[in-house]
């Protein structure tokens, strides 16, 4: 695993302008620790002559209170420096952080409902949240100490050279040792991040999928059982993240054992060449106030090294997410029109897509002809997508809306008087025309009115119109503020049939210019009355000349239907 990945600074600005300042701040840092040394060895080497047996005890004060001041300086200029480093470096990790999770998320979301293998929604999720959070150590402790080893150990290697030669050559000798050592341990302890990251990503996506299927559980007696396993993977991810500390505690015992020894070897030679008359005391003196100053950086880059070993593991995973390749978009039908008019149909021909994780092509082989409504009153067209559990009507939404492309087969928009255009080539302007309410419908915190208005002008006689279309005026009578009544997060605090009926409010403001609503499974968790609610909607939006495509089980959807078009699944058999 590289120390310092070079895509981090190609694409997050943040970490450019960090490293930059970081280098700036360990040049000041290297000559603070050169000036430090110096003002100690001529602050104390008039102390210990003056002191000696012989002397006659006269100090130069003058002298030694301006070195003193040196000394003071330059230990408040290292505690800025320090402070400079940890300010920034905590605001630069949250901005570094922040830009590539944004990045991520939205670079998943240009991947589809159904990206590649590792890139699943709950694993993106576990990515952007937990996982990039373990970038801060490398960014805040790690990166720094090892931009300090760049520029401290050879700038003190240098003025060791000038004063000690002897102390240089064996400072230059054992300083390979370190990172020998740190490469030998990384290589002993190689994958541990990537399987401690792997294990935390299992447990949030199986955490992710047992709280969305709750109620499926709960509703079968099944609740219980999956507590098991999350608490096997919880164990697991404890085991792991004690096994990386391990792993950091033994590595920098290693390294504080091996640096210290070498500082000694240093030591021992400039204490022998002093009692002989080999050096003089000043030099000697900057020679051992330097020597522990030249293993620092690489002694901290050792202990960081494996507690910020996580977050490199996540910057890999991110930049394996923003490597998988965006389906493109032909220049010559990007800008291509794609509101529906008169005679425009949507042709699938031929349609499959495999069902991921299993030997299913769900839907198979499909092909139809749908012809969408003109636009204009009494116009309209209602389109039921039929077929049993599985079958693969959820999906074929997908590829009608552009969301998913198909394993094989092609989806067409033709129009009188137009060339044909590639659906999936034509999503983006396709998405404009338009409304489309899934089965759970995403819906956010605030009040009713504005998740109805989704944040556009609406005047009130039009939101009465829709909540007396859809049903929502009885809710609103039940609820205590009406319109003004709090909703939180997906809904919170309404039912299911309410947040149906908000939903379906919803898309009726929202197809007020937009020809085209598809709805999947509208009356599933509805009860007759609630039914009743989505039929009008339906055909008022089919009387006002839209297009209605349709997930319907019940018969009184397909019976509202003017085409019903049938969706199934096949087994595939393994080769």
């Amino acid at each position: 695993m590289r120390p310092l990945d070079p895509r981090l600074l190609r694409q997050v600005r943040a970490a450019r302008s960090y490293v930059l300042l970081t280098t700036a701040l360990g040049t000041a840092q290297a000559a603070l620790v050169v000036v430090q040394a110096f003002a100690i060895a001529h602050a104390l080497a008039p102390v210990v002559v003056a002191t000696s047996p012989g002397a006659d005890g006269t100090l130069d004060r003058a002298a030694l209170t301006g070195w003193l001041c040196v000394l003071a300086g330059a230990a408040v200029g290292r505690s800025l420096v320090a402070w400079a480093q940890e300010r920034f470096g905590r605001r630069a990790a949250t901005a570094v952080v922040a830009d590539l999770r944004e990045q991520v998320v939205g670079h998943a979301v240009e991947l589809g409902p159904r990206p590649p293998s590792g890139a699943a929604p709950a694993d993106v999720a576990t990515l952007a949240t937990r996982g990039l959070t373990d970038l801060e150590p490398y960014l805040v402790r790690f990166l720094p100490q090892l931009l300090l080893t760049a520029l401290v150990t050879p700038a003190t290697v240098l003025v060791v050279l000038g004063l000690d030669w002897v102390s240089a050559v064996i400072a230059a000798a054992t300083l390979p040792l370190v990172p020998f050592f740190m490469w030998l341990i990384g290589t002993m302890t190689a994958g541990t991040s990537e399987r401690r990251l792997a294990t935390v990503e299992r447990l949030g996506s199986q955490v992710l999928d047992l709280i969305a299927g709750l109620p499926t559980l709960r509703a079968y007696g099944r609740a219980v059982g999956p507590g098991a396993r999350v608490r096997s993977l919880g164990e697991a991810s404890r085991r792991a993240t004690m096994g990386t500390l391990r792993i950091a505690f033994l590595s920098g015992a290693v390294l504080e054992l091996l640096t210290t020894l070498c500082v000694a070897i240093i030591a021992v030679g400039v204490g022998l060449r002093l009692v002989h008359g080999g050096i003089e005391l000043v030099p000697a003196l900057v020679v051992l106030v330097l020597a522990p100053e030249i293993f620092l950086p690489l002694r901290r880059v050792g202990s960081e090294f494996h507690a910020s070993t996580d977050g490199l593991a996540a910057t890999r995973r991110a930049f394996e997410v923003l490597d998988l390749p965006v389906p493109t978009v032909r220049d010559d039908v990007a800008d291509s029109p794609v509101a529906p008019t008169a005679g425009t149909t949507l042709v699938l021909d031929d349609v499959t897509v495999r069902a991921p994780g299993r030997d299913v092509e769900a839907p198979s082989r499909l092909s139809a002809r749908i012809t969408l409504g003109t636009g204009t009153p009494g116009g309209g067209r209602v389109v039921a997508l039929r077929g049993p559990s599985g079958s693969g009507k959820s999906t074929l939404v997908l590829l009608m809306l552009g969301l998913l492309r198909p394993d094989s087969g092609t989806l067409t928009l033709e129009r009188t008087g137009a060339e044909p255009a590639a659906l999936p080539e034509v999503s983006a302007r396709w998405w404009d025309q338009v409304v489309w309410v899934p089965q759970r419908p995403a819906i956010g915190p605030g009040t009713v009115r504005d998740v109805v208005t989704d944040g556009r002008e609406v005047s009130q006689a039009a939101l009465e119109a829709a909540a007396r279309t859809t049903g929502l005026d009885t809710v609103l009578a039940d609820l205590p503020d009406g319109w003004r009544t709090p909703v939180g997060l997906d809904g919170a605090g309404l039912s299911v049939g309410q947040r149906q009926r908000v939903a379906l409010a919803r898309a009726l403001v929202g197809a007020a210019d937009r020809p085209v609503v598809v709805l999947d499974e509208p009356t599933a968790h509805l009860d007759a009355r609630g039914e009743q609610v989505v039929l009008d909607t339906v055909r008022q939006w089919r009387d006002a000349g839209r297009t209605v495509v349709v997930v319907a089980h019940r018969s009184s959807l397909l019976e509202v239907a003017d085409q019903v078009v049938e969706v199934e699944a096949r087994e595939v058999v393994p080769s």
